[in-house]
């Protein structure tokens, strides 16, 4: 697996073009690949190593090239800031069978650049549902605020304090949803919890979102939940010196740092395995494709660290997983 940072990706590509290697550019044909493995170029926008978001879509892009081995090709490219997006984009297409955006901040780039390449796979993993969807391009929707509202559920359970935060980044729908959820999964438990929320406006932003942290912690909240990338690490900050908890995002990763308490499953790196197994298998299909508690733990779950919870909290937390599923208890699109 190749892997590049944004710069010199931009810098070879540049080249590359003006040498006329690079099939499939802007304005020119699609150029048949020799029968071989399956190429992909995945276009990660922020950091394979922020505990988050990316790294999770990160961690699914390896465990594809385990599972299939030689019968695929990868490159990636991390910390691609909004106005390369297009760029990058239409580099990865010219060199790839199949093109991943990890992150619904792609969307409006992959449609852009999809109709260019009629013949290369798109695929964005927490894409939202539009019609405007190219013939030839996939959306995968993370639905982020149904596993929030269990998330929140646990938080109160986890609570000494009676009091839970949230801190997401861009306040955009899919993030304010979960936030909103998350609350509502709080005081499904416990009625009388105190819920703080706040929006940073930047995911990667460490200053702003330790910031958000402490102030709800002077407040009394004792357990955090995010949608941040690198911002988190703010989040981690404040709770170390306050001594607070915290419910991670995306990956279950129990067991590797005490301050976490619980993580949330929302399936990132499994949609990026997802569309890689269904093109290797000659079955994916350009679709909007919602994955949720519906799709299993791989896609969405809860998972509770060190036994802090007991078993009928345990079970409470099963039940409302499967109310969600039957309708019962009714959350936010994501």
């Amino acid at each position: 697996m190749a892997g590049f940072d944004r710069r010199d990706f931009l810098k070879g590509s540049a080249a590359a073009a003006g040498l006329g290697i690079l099939g499939g550019a802007v304005g020119m044909p699609y150029i048949a690949r020799a029968a071989g493995p399956l190429t992909v170029g995945v276009l990660i926008p922020g950091s394979k190593s922020d505990k988050g978001w990316m790294e999770s879509g990160y961690d699914g892009l390896k465990a594809a090239e385990a599972k299939f081995g030689g019968k695929i090709k990868v490159q990636f490219i991390e910390n691609v800031k909004f106005g390369d997006m297009e760029q990058v984009l239409v580099a990865l297409a010219g060199k790839n069978q199949m093109v991943i955006g990890v992150g619904g901040q792609t969307q409006g780039s992959v449609f852009k650049v999809a109709p260019r390449f009629s013949k290369v796979k798109f695929a964005i993993v927490g894409g939202n549902k539009d019609a405007a969807k190219p013939a030839n391009v996939s959306s995968y929707d993370v639905r982020q605020a149904e596993i929030g509202f269990v998330a929140g559920a646990a938080a109160a359970m986890l609570s000494k304090n009676g009091a839970v935060s949230y801190v997401g980044g861009l306040e955009i729908p899919a993030i304010v949803n979960t936030g909103k959820e998350f609350g509502n999964g709080a005081k499904y438990i416990n009625p009388a919890i105190k819920y703080f929320e706040n929006y940073t406006g930047d995911f990667d932003d460490v200053a702003k979102s330790k910031e958000a942290t402490l102030a709800a912690i002077a407040q009394g909240a004792d357990v955090h939940y995010h949608i941040l990338n690198l911002g988190l690490r703010g989040m981690e900050q404040a709770a170390r010196e306050k001594n607070t908890k915290i419910i991670g995002s995306y990956t279950n990763r129990c067991g590797t740092d005490p301050l976490y308490i619980a993580y949330s499953i929302t399936g990132v790196g499994f949609q990026v395995e997802y569309a890689i197994e269904q093109a290797v298998a000659g079955t994916w299909a350009p679709e909007f494709k919602p994955f949720g508690l519906a799709m299993g733990p791989k896609a969405s779950d809860i998972a509770i660290c060190g036994g802090l919870l007991k078993p009928d909290q345990l079970a409470k937390l099963e039940a409302i997983k499967k109310d969600i599923l039957a309708g019962t208890i009714k959350v936010l699109e994501a």
